[in-house]
């Protein structure tokens, strides 16, 4: 299940999708999608995934019950406009949509992909081992994704 809050009067197929899940690497990945959609006239949307916790996992560790009212769409929401606020500031793209989806973030972008003209992301995310130059979720995306695939490595910004 996604949330999708959408800034734009219609959204068009045509757009560039970037994963975000707040990494530095994904940070410079929603630079260079914003620098990509503005010079193909593409809108930008702005992804992040999120996974419920396991109750027998959770429990059979001792863990105390969630609340009710604990909304992890939502959470995930908002803390990707938190990114995309301070990486962007005033200055967000225009038509800009912003997705919270439910599921692994390789399937998730890659389901996306579908009807994207490209896809974004950040060579290495918050996870996994930091020696790696290329982390599981955009290995899985260079390889499956239904569109071209741009992974980013380093802190080179687009040109001007």
């Amino acid at each position: 299940m996604a949330t999708s809050t959408d800034h734009s009067p219609s959204p068009t197929p045509d757009r560039i999708l970037v994963g975000v899940d707040g990494s530095p690497s994904s940070r410079q990945a929603l630079v260079w999608a914003r620098f990509l959609a503005r010079t193909t006239g593409a809108t930008l949307e702005v992804v992040t995934a999120w996974q419920p916790f396991s109750g027998a996992s959770a429990f059979g560790a001792g863990w105390a019950p969630l609340p009710v009212e604990w909304d992890p769409g939502r959470d995930a929401e908002k803390e990707l406009t938190a990114v995309v606020d301070e990486v962007f500031g005033a200055d967000r793209p225009e038509g800009l949509r912003i997705t919270a989806a439910q599921g692994g973030a390789a399937h998730v972008l890659i389901e996306l992909s579908r009807d994207a003209r490209m896809l974004v992301v950040g060579s290495r995310g918050h996870g996994g081992f930091v020696g790696l130059l290329l982390g599981s979720v955009s290995a899985a995306c260079a390889e499956h994704a239904h569109c071209p695939v741009l992974v980013l490595h380093g802190d080179t910004p687009p040109p001007v």
